[in-house]
């Protein structure tokens, strides 16, 4: 055998060699990379499954006080509750508005609320008592409800778009010759929040009956 021939096979020998070494590389890394990602995988997945739970769990706390102020103010108890998650999704909060609590009263309407209904010695730090937030969001509620004959989407649409548009709102579909309906407030917002608590009255009838004590 030639020198030049031997050299040539030393040289293919080293090539396989060096492919060979570079394929097993290659083979670690991808096999530390899988690890890597399933320990990752494992632990990144209970605050995954913590953060969906957050934003599709429906939130009911104080039930008690609920199915109280139901009883005592003719309500529905899965309305309040309702609004309350729209609100304040059960959170005891201040909104850049002003309004307070899980129910999110605004001063303003809560004073009112004191005057019409005895509490002389409420002060606005009172709201910040879930039962007394509760007892005075549920109270306008119902005031609500009677000033509109007891239509559930004008007290919700005033609630939170004010009496005043929800009167004027009124009117101009009543000269169109028709109830205002949820596709007819013009306020996006209120259009929107109208519909987040009527699909959550039905979630809450569905998902608390006990504890909201509809059965």
């Amino acid at each position: 055998m030639s020198s030049r021939t031997a050299q040539l096979q030393v040289a293919r020998r080293r090539a396989r060699q060096v492919r060979a070494a570079r394929r097993r590389r290659q083979v670690r890394l991808a096999l530390t990379f899988v690890a890597v990602v399933g320990l990752g995988a494992l632990v990144l997945r209970p605050l995954f499954t913590s953060a969906v739970h957050k934003l599709t769990a429906l939130p009911l706390t104080h039930a008690d006080v609920i199915r109280e102020q139901a009883q005592a103010k003719h309500l529905d108890p899965s309305l309040i509750a309702a609004v309350i998650y729209a609100e304040s999704k059960f959170n005891d909060s201040t909104s850049s508005a002003g309004a307070l609590g899980m129910m999110q009263l605004l001063p303003s309407t809560a004073d009112f609320i004191a005057q019409r209904s005895g509490g002389t010695r409420f002060t606005t730090a009172d709201l910040a008592t879930p039962a007394i937030n509760i007892a005075y969001g549920s109270w306008y509620l119902r005031y609500l409800l009677d000033r509109y004959d007891g239509d559930v989407v004008l007290a919700l649409a005033a609630y939170n778009g004010g009496m005043g548009n929800v009167d004027r709102w009124v009117q101009e579909a009543g000269a169109q010759g028709h109830r205002l309906r949820v596709s007819d407030i013009p306020f996006p917002e209120t259009r929107a929040y109208v519909q987040r608590v009527l699909d959550a009255r039905r979630r809450y009838r569905r998902t608390y009956p006990a504890a909201l004590g509809l059965q």
